[in-house]
């Protein structure tokens, strides 16, 4: 089975994805959050960090991009071969309102005949492999059926499907039938994504799926680091290793942030996620949220590793 670390965004940088890998390890491929193009053509400075040759040493970092321009797409592509990337994977499964309405990620799959134009243009003038993360649709899976025909017309070095339509965001269960159905009559290689949280949920979709042979993993890897490890057979989390993945993302947010507030948002928004691996978490976690300052922040962390274990094998 190949594994992949799912784009999310704000949470899976550089810093993060460093961190994981020298901790956890356990991916095949680290995709990066999206690269959203902008008129001046150039990176921000958060896109740049994060598609630092420097910062992705030892992984097989495969940058993401969100547009439904194919001039911005193919001006992107090229500053990123430039990086040395070989492979880049196109957004068209981001489910927010503010990405939709503009026509981009999920919201492009509404318009299957400028997603076609985009997708020749593309594969007719880019000179890397392009792979491409898609939903079901936007309101119904039936809208797949169209869909995977554009898909089967270009050479994509994989499709990633999450099997939800836009509207469902995150809620409800993703449909193992449309999925199936994708499986079978996808002319190019299927990447599975979605809800796999913990290694009953590997072994439920396995047993339901025994063809499929690449999921993505997003969620479940906030709640639990070693779960790429664990699927292939390898320890499952300490305390002492998740200890040092929490100091090495944590001091990477500090280096790099300034201001308590925002390097403790990144690690608030982490402990929402890791806090229930812990026994009686819900009394720290609830420090953790109330924390203002750093040093505050420290003491609680510190208290939470030396009183607690971890339930989580």
């Amino acid at each position: 089975m190949r594994l992949y670390l799912a784009p999310l965004e704000g949470i899976t940088g550089w810093i993060f994805r460093s961190a994981l890998h020298e901790c956890f390890g356990g991916f095949d491929k680290y995709f990066v959050p999206f690269i959203r193009p902008n008129q001046m053509g150039h990176f921000s400075a958060r896109e740049k960090k994060d598609i630092f040759p420097e910062h992705n040493k030892g992984m097989y970092t495969v940058p993401q991009i969100l547009t439904n321009r194919p001039e911005d797409f193919i001006r992107t592509a090229s500053k990123l071969k430039e990086y040395g990337y070989g492979e880049i994977n196109l957004n068209l499964g981001c489910p927010s309102k503010t990405v939709v309405t503009k026509g981009r990620g999920a919201g492009f799959l509404a318009y299957p005949d400028r997603l076609d134009n985009f997708l020749y243009e593309i594969f007719e003038k880019c000179e890397i492999r392009i792979s491409v993360k898609t939903r079901l649709g936007m309101d119904e899976p039936e809208e797949f059926h169209r869909i995977l025909a554009i898909y089967n017309k270009y050479p994509l070095e994989e499709l990633i499907i999450h099997p939800r339509v836009q509207k469902d965001f995150y809620k409800n269960t993703p449909d193992m039938e449309a999925f199936a159905g994708a499986l079978k009559k996808s002319s190019n290689p299927v990447c599975y994504n979605g809800d796999i949280f913990t290694m009953a949920d590997y072994g439920r979709f396995t047993h339901m799926q025994p063809d499929v042979d690449c999921i993505m993993i997003g969620r479940g890897v906030l709640a639990d680091p070693a779960l790429a490890r664990k699927i292939r057979g390898g320890a499952g989390l300490s305390a002492a290793e998740l200890r040092r993945f929490h100091d090495l993302l944590y001091a990477g947010y500090c280096r790099e942030m300034s201001g308590d507030r925002t390097i403790l948002y990144k690690m608030k928004e982490l402990w929402t996620y890791l806090a229930p691996v812990f026994t009686n978490y819900k009394k720290y976690a609830k420090k953790i949220k109330k924390s203002e300052k750093c040093a505050v922040y420290e003491k609680v962390v510190e208290e939470l590793f030396e009183k607690e274990e971890i339930i989580m094998s």
